[in-house]
């Protein structure tokens, strides 16, 4: 009976740990969450480590993007991005094509607003610990989907800035077998930006043909 007490203790106290180390992560992600709902425009800056042993892939790319609201203009690896809202324009510079669709239909894979809150849809969190990143205290929280057979992703480890409630740094493992970190390298709250910078001119893109899905 003593031994069965103790059991029932002990378990008692791992599910209340469990319980609370959820709930910090939770209110921690709530925070970063709120913070970027309230900002009416940003600018970032990041860069990205890809490794997949399968495949050997080893590549080192960077890139930056524009937000306001719900307009986006990203560029990655040469490439770039650009949705009104509306519409969304995938420019490939290598096939010197646009391809055109319709903003609803897009996965969101490259908005720099649902990068910056990957969590929110479809992974459960857990707070890891605090750590130092680069000199500046973070809070390590990790993501795992909610459905694992329907997700991309095995799991994601992501970096919280302690003083700005800001993502610094994702490693993210992917069922093909990459490996990705992603390092936030600058992040600009509410510059002045100009809706045309949201909006795909052909002109700009001579020689593109544009492909409309």
């Amino acid at each position: 009976m003593r031994l069965k007490l103790l059991t029932f203790i002990f378990l008692l106290t791992c599910l209340n740990t469990f319980f609370a180390q959820d709930k910090k992560s939770q209110d921690i992600l709530n925070k970063v969450s709120s913070k970027m709902k309230a900002l009416k425009c940003f600018y970032l800056e990041f860069n990205s480590l890809v490794k997949n042993s399968t495949n050997q892939t080893n590549e080192n790319m960077s890139g930056k993007g524009w937000v306001k609201g719900n307009k986006f203009n990203a560029t990655f690896a040469g490439n770039t991005i650009i949705s009104n809202g509306m519409k969304t324009w995938t420019i490939i510079k290598e096939e010197k094509a646009v391809y055109e669709s319709d903003a609803n239909r897009d996965d969101g894979s490259l908005n720099p607003k649902k990068i910056m809150t990957i969590w929110e849809t479809g992974f459960k969190n857990k707070y890891e610990r605090e750590e130092l990143l680069n000199g500046e205290k973070v809070h390590v929280i990790s993501l795992t989907p909610k459905s694992p057979s329907n997700s991309e992703f095995k799991s994601i480890v992501i970096y919280i800035s302690k003083s700005t409630n800001s993502l610094k740094q994702a490693f993210i493992k992917s069922k093909d077998g990459s490996i990705i970190t992603y390092n936030v390298t600058k992040f600009q709250e509410n510059p002045s930006l100009q809706d045309s910078k949201f909006s795909f001119d052909k002109k700009n893109y001579p020689g593109y043909k544009v492909v409309r899905d």
